[in-house]
Parts: C-alpha cells; sequence; structure tokens
C-alpha cells in the first residue's frame, strides 16, 4: 500500500482527489463499491480523494471506466493527476478517421431515401443524407439553409416548429427528458451556466410540460412524431447509433439517427423523389456541417 504524500508534493493529485469524488458521487458508488470494482482498497481510494496519495496513470484510467467517464472527461482526469490526455479527439475529417466516416457515409446512404443524420453530443447537425435534407426543407424551408451548424433539438423545440407537430408536448416532454438525461450521465459537474440547453430547460413553457405519459402506459412501441404541414402528414420514429468501443473522444462525441417512417403514407411520400428542398451550400460535401 502505498504511504501517504507530503502535503507540499501533491498539488496535481488535489486537483483529481476532488474531481474522482465528485464523479463517485454523481454515479452514487461508494468508495467500498468502487475499490472492489478496481481492484484496490477503500483505504487507498480515500487516500486518493483526499490528495493524499497519488494515482497511477493505470489507476486513472481504471477508475474513469468504472465510473463510465465520458473519453474526454477522462482526459480531464488525466490533466488533474498530472498525466497527459490518454485519448485523442478527432475530426471526423482527421485521415485516421477515414474508415469510421466512411462507414458512417455507407449508413447515411443506405437509408435513404429515408432521413438519416449525424449529430454531435449536443445535437448540432454535422451530416445529413437526401431524406433528411428534404424533411428539413419541407418543415423549416429555405432559410435553414443559411444556418452553419443548426441544432435539431432547438430547431424541434422552437415555437415556429410548434404547430408543425402534432403530438409536439408529448415529443417535447420526452425531448427534455432525454437532454437532461444524457447531461447527467455525460457531463454530471457542469454548471446551469455551462448546460447548452439551460436557457430551453428555464423556459416556462417547456419546464410546465407534463411527464411524457400521465394516463397509463404509452400506446405505441416507440415514439412517433407525427408532423403535418400543408395537407402531408408524416409519420416517423428513429433509431440512435454510437461507435461501439470508441477509442477518440471525438467518436464517441458522435451518434446516428436513423428515421423510418411509421405507415404507409409516410413511405410513400419519401419514395416520391422529388428534388431536394434542401440546397445547402456545401451540399458537394460529405460532410454539409464540418465541425
Amino acid at each position: 500500500m502505498p504511504s501517504p504524500l507530503p502535503r507540499r508534493r501533491v498539488n496535481n493529485a488535489e486537483a483529481f482527489g476532488p474531481l474522482l469524488k465528485r464523479w463517485r458521487a454523481s454515479r452514487g458508488i461508494s468508495q467500498l463499491d468502487l475499490a472492489l470494482t478496481c481492484n484496490t482498497s477503500q483505504r487507498h481510494l480515500s487516500f486518493l480523494e483526499s490528495g493524499r496519495s497519488r494515482p497511477s496513470r493505470g489507476m486513472v484510467l481504471q477508475l474513469a471506466t468504472a465510473l463510465s467517464v465520458p473519453l474526454r472527461h477522462q482526459n480531464a482526469l488525466m490533466l488533474a493527476a498530472g498525466f497527459a490526455p490518454a485519448w485523442d479527439n478527432s475530426p471526423l475529417e482527421a485521415p485516421e478517421m477515414a474508415p469510421v466516416k466512411a462507414a458512417i457515409t455507407h449508413m447515411l446512404d443506405t437509408q435513404a431515401p429515408f432521413p438519416a443524420v449525424v449529430v454531435d453530443r449536443h445535437y448540432n447537425l454535422i451530416q445529413a443524407n437526401a431524406g433528411a435534407q428534404r424533411l428539413l426543407g419541407f418543415l423549416a424551408g429555405p432559410a435553414i439553409a443559411s444556418l452553419p451548424n443548426p441544432n435539431l433539438v432547438r430547431l424541434l423545440l422552437s415555437p415556429d416548429m410548434r404547430h408543425l407537430v402534432e403530438n409536439w408536448e408529448e415529443v417535447a416532454a420526452w425531448m427534455i427528458r432525454r437532454i437532461k438525461g444524457e447531461a447527467l450521465l455525460e457531463d454530471p459537474l457542469q454548471t446551469a451556466n455551462q448546460d447548452p440547453f439551460a436557457d430551453l430547460l428555464a423556459d416556462p413553457a417547456l419546464a410546465g410540460l407534463a411527464t411524457p405519459f400521465t394516463d397509463g402506459a404509452p400506446d405505441a412501441p416507440t415514439l412517433y412524431t407525427r408532423f403535418t404541414k400543408d395537407g402531408v402528414r408524416l409519420c416517423l420514429f428513429s433509431i440512435i447509433a454510437m461507435v461501439g468501443t470508441p477509442l477518440d473522444a471525438g467518436l464517441q462525441n458522435l451518434r446516428v439517427e436513423l428515421f423510418y417512417p411509421a405507415d404507409e403514407a409516410t413511405t410513400a411520400w419519401f419514395r416520391a423523389s422529388p428534388d431536394i428542398a434542401f440546397p445547402h451550400p456545401r451540399l458537394a460535401s460529405p460532410l454539409l456541417f464540418p465541425g
């Protein structure tokens, strides 16, 4: 068991300790349970959290993995402990990302004619296939093409969209639950002023929404979003995919959302293959909205 270090020698450990303690508390895990999971003693973990002992690089990674800390925050823990970051944070355009980028583009292409998008962890649109471009153009009009990085959560919850979604309150309630839950999992240490959706969550019109369903169980196996505009009614549900076992913080930030029609009328509308109504200035690029 490593002996306690003199206080004057552990400035980095003092920064690491409180950070580790906050992550452990956010996950609701006791010192004993975390110590057993990481094959160490509760006493040693206590010393790490108090700054009396320094962690090894391997121990930092072991603790972070046990606490399901996202890779970008694992890098912060590494820096706090006095080590170099363990994970790269590469953009999708980086050369080393080429195989993953090709796979994601293939997913979007094969989803045609139905919508598929790539978003970051805050739902900023990074890439969209022709079906998604058509849907966005139909719902939001050509003005959306001038936005460098449209945010799909803000678009869906905007007042302009409310009258286009038949079950807007239900969809909005589920979306709010989703972004709150993801914030707790991905970054439970952020303050309110760091939350990119803090203004939305503070909006009385959104904060006052009821729970997604209050009268018994829902009547569908998944959430259907029902759009209505100009006599066209579209009903869609989605499946979200993420890269399995990401070893790059940039990859862990990405998700692919595939949208599927929930009825024959929606299927027929997308298969009609009219001109794309969302001609973005950088349409020629595989990445419509590079970050």
